[in-house]
Order: C-alpha cells, then structure tokens, then sequence
C-alpha cells in the first residue's frame, strides 16, 4: 500500500432521510473478506483514537439470548432456529440462508434495519472521536451503509490466508470457509469500491504501519 489513496466515482448520493446529522463527520466503512483481519484493523485504529463500531457485535448482541431480534426471528423462522437458551442457532441458520436464498433475505430484512439504526445510535455516542470506523462485512450489497460512510476502506488478503486464519479459529472446516468465500463479494469487485486498501498478508508490523498511515491521512481529513 502507498500511502496516497484514490477516490472512486461508485460514492452514492447521500439520502437524508437515511444519514441526517451525519454528513459533516468523517466516517470510514471498513470491510473485507472472512478472515481477511477486519477485526485486527479495527483494534489497531482504536489504539489511535478512533472511534469504533462494529456491525458483527451488532448482530451478536441482537440475536443473543434476549436479544431485539430472536421475536422477530423466531416468527419468520419458527422455534427450530433458536437454542434452548434463546439465541440464535448461528450454525443452523447458516445452513439454510447458504442453501436458501429467500431464507437469506428474509433474515436480513429483520436484522439489517436494527443493524443500522443501532450503529447511528452509537455514532451519536462517538461525538468526540476524530473519525469513525464503521467495521461493516457486507458494505458492498449495503446501500444505506455506503451512504453513510465518507471512505470504504478494504482489507485484502491472500484467500489461502484467509481460509487458514478461519479454520485456525473456528470449528469450521475448510469446504465451509471455501463456501462462504464463494458467496461474499468476489475481491475484485470489493477492491474497485476502495478508497483506501490494507493488505494483509504479512506480519502484524506491516499491518500496523499501514494503519498508521491511514490514521494520520484521516486525522487531517477529519479537520478539513
């Protein structure tokens, strides 16, 4: 990565309905591949002072035991997606949206709009941060996401990288994370979105130079 970055001509217009109060922040929509070091990045532009949101502890905390989702959940789905507990079976439910893709929609029609309400209640809490980073998975299919954020930042990485990093952590099995590579967003169509790229292939020292650079870029955008 050079520390220049390019600006792309994808930006949506901005819906004020959707991003009212928000179009005077410097809000960047960090995205990537599974296993591609979202998280990883993340941490490493808190350590500077960003603010952070994450959409995937979002959606854990909504389909928790509890959680806003699981009566919404629960009747679209009925009783056998939810554990004895009352959360989300995330396994199950992954079985049928990767074999389903009706299923799939209607699980994201609950869960994206409380998704994006919750992250723009916590950007109203992250007044005094410089910039904010929202980590958002599906930022490419995500329409109101894209609206929000001023700056798509992606983390690449090899996909051998990527299916190592899953199995190494998970219980997943490599012909699961090879699958779930297969439906996301193909590399190439993440990377023309880009305003700035993190490769990730290399130590964690790279990693955080990387991010250090784009820390002090956004600093000074933020002010502008």
């Amino acid at each position: 990565m050079t520390d220049e970055t390019t600006s792309h001509s994808t930006r949506l217009p901005k819906d004020d309905s959707q991003v009212a109060g928000y179009q005077d922040r410097l809000i960047i929509g960090l995205t990537g591949g599974i296993g591609s070091g979202k998280s990883t990045v993340a941490a490493m532009f808190a350590e500077h002072g960003a603010g952070i949101i994450d959409t995937d502890i979002i959606a854990h905390s909504l389909t928790q035991a509890g959680g806003e989702a699981i009566a919404a959940i629960r009747a679209a789905f009925g009783n056998g997606y939810i554990t004895g507990d009352g959360a989300l079976d995330r396994a199950k439910m992954r079985g049928l949206i990767f074999s389903d893709a009706e299923a799939k929609q209607r699980l994201e029609q609950i869960l994206h709009p409380m998704i994006f309400e919750q992250a723009k209640a916590r950007l109203r809490q992250l007044q005094d941060k410089p910039y904010v980073v929202i980590v958002v998975p599906l930022l490419p299919e995500s329409r109101t996401f894209r609206q929000l954020v001023q700056r798509v930042l992606v983390v690449d990485c090899d996909e051998n990288t990527q299916i190592a990093r899953v199995t190494g952590r998970s219980r997943m099995a490599e012909a699961e994370v090879r699958a779930i590579i297969a439906r996301q967003t193909p590399p190439a169509d993440r990377l023309r979105l880009a305003d700035d790229v993190i490769r990730n292939d290399a130590a964690l020292d790279s990693l955080a130079r990387q991010v250090a650079v784009l820390h002090q870029n956004y600093v000074k955008n933020a002010k502008q």
